[in-house]
């Protein structure tokens, strides 16, 4: 019995002095962030210059299999970069930053609907969640 015990004991001291990052898979860390979301089209009159090229010059009517948002610049600072993948909590699927907001915007996101103008307006406003894995040496976002 006492061998017994003494088994158990050793197996538990060598469990809890094992690293805690064997033990645990990690995971990236998310940022969260509660922004303002609305929708816009490929058309004239809701952008600057050409309706289907996006602030960095990608042509956001060709982007396959993905969504595409614009960001306020705020959002920028706060760690979100071009191509980077971010999750609208309440909607499904991913999203990719590939466009920019005029500096007057604040806490929004703008997402591209291309020609669909009646689901950009069935859209409308939301207050949204969003995420994405945090990058490393990425600000801290604030909510």
């Amino acid at each position: 019995m006492r061998a017994l015990l003494g088994a158990v004991l050793l197996l538990a001291a060598t469990a809890l002095s094992a690293p805690v990052a064997a033990q645990v898979p990690v995971h990236p860390q998310k940022v969260h962030l509660h922004v303002v979301a609305t929708a816009y089209n490929s058309t004239h009159t809701q952008t600057d210059g050409d309706p289907r090229v996006g602030a960095w010059g990608d042509r956001l009517d060709q982007v396959e299999g993905a969504r595409v948002i614009a960001v306020s610049p705020d959002l920028l600072r706060k760690g979100l970069a071009r191509g980077q993948r971010v999750r609208i909590h309440g909607l499904s699927g991913e999203f990719i930053v590939l466009d920019k907001m005029p500096r007057r915007w604040k806490n929004h996101i703008d997402i591209f609907m291309d020609k669909d103008i009646r689901a950009a307006r069935r859209f409308g406003r939301r207050h949204v969640k969003i995420s994405w894995p945090r990058v490393e040496n990425q600000p801290k976002a604030r909510t």
